[in-house]
């Protein structure tokens, strides 16, 4: 298949994916809303059914209480006359909970206030009724009881409770109505989606047939490039460990070799060091037997030297001051050469890894440099740390650096604080060292790390190798380290660690 014809190819897949992908979010939108409004109108059509049952029970309610009130002027019996305050006790709750129902229609609130005010005249009535029973005026209550369920009192009660329901009749049609449309509504979108969707698919169906056929055709010509990679790898990997070994070994013997002339420019600056006053006093000679003048002596420092002249004498010092400068070179010239020799010799040794208390571990080291934080006015926090297995020398040299690094750079203006936490995380543990003191500048982080770089003011001594011989030991132990800082805010080292290191996880040496 030619690229342009795979271009094509993706550019469909894209298109008909992002396509799908918009019919599928417009039809879960219209379905959610088609579905939440036909909910909502299935709620309203139970709110009227409800409504209709509470104007039954406030009508059942007064019938009861009627019916009561029947019953206790036809016997005289005390518990027709429970049954009366019974119902009276409900009508009043019933009535209030039919105006909490149709707080959304002003027609039915007027009935509902019209409907309250006949029934407690209704209610009135009544307790007008009950002491003329008592007192056994049956026959004058009777004629009053008939008199009032024929007037026009009753008649209208009757005419707002047939308002009331049809009013909701009304409304029960109508929401009703709604309720099918929306459900309607719903199913054809639901079916029109379905029908796209299962276009789609057969497109995709397709698409990804004609895919597959293209990847089978792309891991066969695949298996015949990488038919023997493996072997390939293995050589490269061969040459990469040779050459990293030649490199160790060139480092070494070029740091070897460079401390004969160093050790040569040495002693030969120590010859001259001692010519210098011979060659002086006698360039103070000639000058006072050019001048016609006996030799004088220095009456400072040494008894052989002679009084030179302005211009000699700066020319003396000059002397002295390059010989110091080519001294002070050779000695950093020294130790840069000391430091790449442990390098090197690092870089060879064998690991061994063995359990590691890491608390013992940081506290020992922690001991071991009481004097330099007794000196600093500092203190070594020590949470509980997980162990892990790995190289405990290498550790002590990760942490005795990153502690001591925090010791040397800390601020004289607030008392020192270090801590060393730990967690476990995914098979790893991570260590974070924390100090209080100088902090870096976010753009040194990364070149603090590199051989013989540092970072900020310079008035500590050093050569720029600890935290590069940190970084490489990490790296030899398969982890990884970090560092987060801001000036004046102190800085924390991060460590991440294997907790079960063993030598097919060791990570690259170095020389």
């Amino acid at each position: 298949m030619t690229s342009e014809a795979a271009r094509l190819r993706t550019m469909w897949q894209i298109g008909l994916l992002t396509a799908g992908f918009l019919i599928l979010v417009a039809i879960s939108a219209a379905s959610l809303y088609l579905g939440h409004r036909a909910r909502t109108d299935s709620l309203w059509v139970t709110h009227t059914i409800e409504v209709e049952g509470q104007i039954g029970i406030v009508q059942l309610q007064l019938q009861r209480a009627e019916s009561a009130l029947r019953g206790f002027l036809l016997t005289q019996d005390k518990s027709y006359r429970s049954d009366f305050e019974q119902a009276e006790a409900l009508i009043t709750p019933s009535i209030s909970r039919l105006r909490e129902l149709t707080q959304d229609n002003p027609v039915e609130q007027s009935n509902i206030a019209t409907l309250e005010k006949l029934v407690k005249q209704r209610l009135q009535f009544f307790h007008t009724v009950i002491p003329e029973i008592d007192s056994g005026r049956i026959d004058q209550a009777r004629t009053a009881l008939m008199k009032s369920s024929q007037g026009d009192e009753m008649s209208h009660l009757l005419d707002v409770a047939r308002d009331m329901r049809a009013e909701e009749n009304r409304l029960f049609e109508l929401r009703t109505d709604a309720a099918d449309r929306s459900q309607s509504l719903n199913v054809m979108v639901t079916i029109i989606g379905s029908g796209f969707i299962i276009l789609f698919a057969v497109l995709s169906i397709l698409l990804l047939r004609t895919s597959a056929r293209a990847r089978n055709d792309a891991e066969a010509r695949l298996r015949d490039i990488n038919l023997n990679l493996e072997s390939t790898v293995d050589e490269r990997t061969g040459d990469l460990r040779e050459a990293n070994q030649e490199i160790q070994r060139f480092a070494y013997i070029v740091s070897h070799d460079l401390r004969s002339p160093l050790v040569n420019i040495m002693g030969f600056t120590s010859e001259l060091e001692e010519l210098r006053g011979d060659i002086f006093n006698r360039i103070a000679r000639y000058s006072r037997a050019a001048a016609g003048a006996p030799p004088q002596a220095v009456s400072e420092g040494g008894a052989d030297e002679l009084v030179l002249a302005p211009e000699d004498h700066k020319l003396s010092e000059d002397f002295s001051e390059a010989l110091g400068f080519i001294k002070s070179s050779i000695g950093k010239m020294d130790r840069l050469i000391s430091a790449i020799l442990k390098l090197t010799r690092e870089g060879r040794r064998e690991f061994n890894p063995v359990h590691v208390d890491m608390r013992a571990l940081i506290q020992e080291i922690a001991n071991s440099m009481t004097h330099q934080t007794t000196e600093a006015q500092a203190q070594i926090n020590i949470d509980p740390l997980p162990n892990l297995v790995s190289d405990r020398l290498a550790l002590e040299q990760i942490f005795s650096n990153l502690i001591e690094n925090a010791l040397k750079y800390l601020r004289n203006d607030v008392p020192g604080e270090i801590s060393i936490r730990g967690r476990t995380k995914l098979g790893f543990v991570v260590y974070d060292v924390i100090d209080n003191g100088r902090g870096i500048d976010p753009n040194d982080h990364d070149r603090i790390f590199d051989l013989f770089r540092r970072a900020g003011m310079q008035d500590k001594p050093g050569q720029g190798i600890g935290l590069a011989h940190v970084r490489a030991l990490v790296r030899r132990l398969g982890g990884s380290i970090t560092v987060s800082s801001e000036l004046d805010k102190g800085s924390t080292f991060t460590i991440a660690l294997p907790a079960q290191w063993n030598l097919s996880r060791q990570g690259k040496s170095y020389g």
